[in-house]
């Protein structure tokens, strides 16, 4: 998949997972979100579900990615805790 592929397939996985979940990373924060949840879904589903990885802006991926990126989302905030805003 190409580098612009990524990008956009984690901006809609990172947009979704901000929304389901809720937060506030930013635009840079929200791809990055979404490429690393993009990452660890496809890895998950391939090993668990014997899914292929994430391949191309699809509902499959998107699902995948979406699901990987709560994953993150919720394992970033469970060790770092919540940051309050001032």
């Amino acid at each position: 998949m190409g580098i612009l592929a990524w990008i956009v397939l984690g901006a809609i996985a990172g947009f979704l997972a901000n929304m389901i979940v809720g937060g506030g990373e930013g635009v840079i924060g929200t791809i990055l979100l979404g490429i690393v949840g993009a990452v660890v879904g496809g890895w998950l589903a391939s090993a668990f579900l014997k899914l292929k990885d994430p391949t191309g802006i699809n509902v499959e991926s998107i699902v995948v990615s979406v699901i990987g990126a709560i994953i993150v989302l919720s394992a970033v905030r469970a060790v770092g805790g919540r940051r309050r805003r001032v």
